[in-house]
């Protein structure tokens, strides 16, 4: 589901917008919008990524954390081993 548009303005380096044309041209991108708005989408994906991987690095340091891990891990032991045993037994 695509959300309304807003009309806004950029401003480009002259050889970048260049490129942009000729990928339109070239019949490689619909639109400068569209390749615009997919460029955007990628480059925001890429930064909410590396914002993931940062809590992650975090977890990996943080001893309460940690703890709280090995914690869950020993309450569900006994139905991890259960359920092993069930794949186990399956043809």
């Amino acid at each position: 589901m695509e959300s309304a548009m807003t009309r806004t303005s950029l401003a480009l380096p002259a050889d970048l917008l260049a490129r942009v044309d000729e990928a339109v041209r070239a019949g490689r991108a619909r639109s400068r919008n569209s390749l615009v708005a997919a460029a955007l989408r990628r480059e925001l994906a890429l930064l909410e990524e590396a914002e993931i991987d940062a809590a992650f690095e975090g977890m990996a340091e943080d001893k309460e954390y940690q703890a709280e891990v090995v914690q869950i891990m020993k309450e569900f032991a006994q139905a991890d081993w259960e359920t092993w045993q069930l794949a186990e037994e399956r043809p």
